[in-house]
């Protein structure tokens, strides 16, 4: 199996987390942004049809009234125009003030021939068209004002003969008010749809048609003025799909003699105007069922979502238009892809910044572990001495200090106090190490002592005693030492001393007199038990004797002849 480091096991987890968490969220916010584009364009597309139909219904309103000015219910007009032209004239003035854009023509023609009809050109001026009879054609006056007096400008040149129009055949069939086809004005070149009203005369019988021309120039601006987004397109076409107005092309062309031509909307010229008209082109053929907008999507030959709305708008006087508007999916989703690629940006770069926070916190953690870990190794390998320099004040700082302080319970005698075997011997070879590294030798005298007669001790007194006994021994023992000395147990009643400055055999005696002195006085193990100890002891020289611990050791337990007699004898 692979071993990993703690470090590993650690970080890995925590990258592949980050990169887990940026990709949750890129996909999040994609997704997110996909639904918000999706409920967006669906609510913009039907707001803008809304607007799409308040502007046809403010242009059908306006025909509406404008004829009703003209010719108020209840009245009946005279078989003859000429009996109440002056009255006629004011009625028609009043009708064309009414909506200059898009209601600025308003006309009359009975089944007689004649035919009265007020042109305006501004909210001051008009132009007045008249004829009384048949035969004689239309004379064009200049009016300025509601009251000016008509100035002659010109006689038509054809025949304006008002029963053969469509406008008038159309209402002469229809008791309500209709509307005619949409044409293209040849003055203006702009298409006009006109809305008509059969008028009856005093016998309430047919007598004459009132229409007001609606112009689709201001529509098809209106259209064209949309904001929606940078690619959206809106269009408005009748159900044959004649285009009646369009934000992404023109509705009149002209053909090859130079006339001018209407355009159906999938001869536009707009690939995509085209796509979606025939896309809605069956459920037109259909029937639109519902007022209410409808919205569907398709996917586009350039591979991109078309999210597309439309509804009919239809009125009483049988004017029936389609409004669509389309949104290619890019004009939002761009945003929100771009969006999506800056968080992938700034989630990499939160990756990588993260991780290096993270690594510098955990390289700061697992540093201080590895040294614990180490230091463990090292502990069951058998080297309890090393020092571990772990500052910290949290629970790893915890573990160091308990491991500091089981390292040195490790390498102390827990009876006694003093270092151990272990601890002495490591003493040992760091001197030596240390003279072998400097190129030098640094004397030191190394003691063995041997308790004497301790197992009598153990025997007759038992092994409290005993214990007691080793404690009184390792403190007067320790009593006599020099701070630079160190004295230890080595086992069971042995115990070792090492001296650093012993330079003569005259100092080596000062100092085994020293200790023998100390064991002099007898050792009160109860109010009525007392016992004086005694020792042997043995000496060994660095590096005379030897230059590691084990020939240093063997050479001090070998000369143990010390005892009290041969201490009275150098006395």
């Amino acid at each position: 199996m692979i071993k990993l480091s703690l470090r590993s096991v650690l970080i890995f987890p925590y990258v592949a987390l980050i990169i887990c968490l940026a990709i949750a969220i890129g996909l999040l916010s994609y997704r997110a942004g996909s639904y918000a584009v999706h409920t967006v364009s669906n609510h913009l597309l039907k707001e803008t049809i809304s607007r799409l139909n308040q502007a046809i219904d403010r242009h059908v309103v306006g025909s509406v009234a404008t004829l009703e000015t003209a010719f108020p219910a209840g009245i009946h007009i005279q078989k003859d125009i000429q009996i109440d032209f002056e009255t006629l004239r004011t009625r028609l003035w009043t009708a064309s003030s009414l909506y200059l854009d898009p209601n600025n023509y308003v006309y009359y023609g009975n089944r007689a021939g004649q035919a009265i009809g007020l042109y305006r050109d501004s909210i001051n001026t008009g132009e007045l068209r008249v004829k009384f009879t048949p035969e004689e054609h239309r004379r064009f006056y200049t009016v300025d004002g509601i009251n000016g007096e008509p100035q002659f400008s010109f006689i038509e040149e054809k025949n304006f003969d008002p029963r053969v129009r469509p406008w008038f055949q159309a209402a002469w069939d229809n008791v309500d008010d209709i509307w005619t086809s949409v044409y293209i004005d040849f003055r203006t070149h702009n298409l006009i749809s006109t809305r008509a009203r059969r008028i009856q005369g005093e016998d309430g019988e047919f007598e004459g048609v009132v229409a007001t021309d609606m112009s689709l120039k201001s529509l098809n601006d209106f259209i064209g003025s949309l904001n929606i987004s940078q690619n959206a397109i809106a269009f408005i076409i009748e159900p044959n799909g004649m285009l009646i107005a369009s934000s992404h092309s023109p509705n009149i062309k002209q053909d090859e003699n130079g006339l001018n031509t209407r355009i159906r909307a999938d001869e536009s010229g707009n690939a995509l105007l085209t796509d979606i008209y025939l896309k809605i082109k069956p459920f037109i053929s259909n029937g639109i069922e519902h007022s209410e907008p409808e919205t569907f999507s398709f996917t586009d030959a350039q591979n991109r979502d078309i999210y597309v709305g439309y509804n009919e708008f239809e009125d009483e006087a049988g004017l029936k238009w389609i409004n669509v508007v389309a949104i290619p999916s890019e004009d939002f989703m761009g945003g929100i892809k771009q969006n999506v690629v800056q968080t992938v940006f700034l989630s990499i770069f939160a990756t990588v910044f993260v991780t290096l926070i993270g690594f510098m916190i955990l390289q700061w953690v697992t540093k201080d572990l590895k040294l614990l870990s180490d230091a463990t190794n090292r502990v069951g390998s058998g080297y309890l001495e090393e020092p571990i320099n772990i500052q910290r004040k949290d629970e790893i700082g915890e573990l160091a200090k308990s491991f500091s302080a089981m390292q040195k319970r490790l390498q102390i005698d827990y009876l006694t106090g003093l270092p151990n075997r272990y601890a002495f011997e490591q003493h040992i070879k760091a001197i030596i190490e240390k003279d072998i590294i400097n190129g030098e030798e640094t004397p030191f005298t190394i003691l063995f002592l041997d308790l004497n007669d301790f197992k009598k001790i153990n025997d007759q007194f038992g092994h409290d005693m005993g214990d007691q006994a080793l404690r009184e021994f390792a403190l007067r023992l320790k009593s006599t030492l020099s701070q630079n000395d160190l004295a230890a147990r080595f086992a069971g009643d042995e115990f070792v001393v090492i001296l650093a400055n012993v330079n003569s055999q005259h100092d080596l005696d000062a100092i085994l007199l020293k200790i023998e002195t100390a064991f002099l006085e007898p050792l009160a193990l109860s109010e009525s038990l007392k016992l004086t100890l005694s020792t042997s002891i043995g000496a060994a020289h660095y590096p005379e004797n030897g230059t590691h611990v084990g020939q240093l050791l063997v050479v001090a337990d070998q000369k143990m002849y010390i005892n009290k007699a041969e201490m009275k004898n150098r006395q």
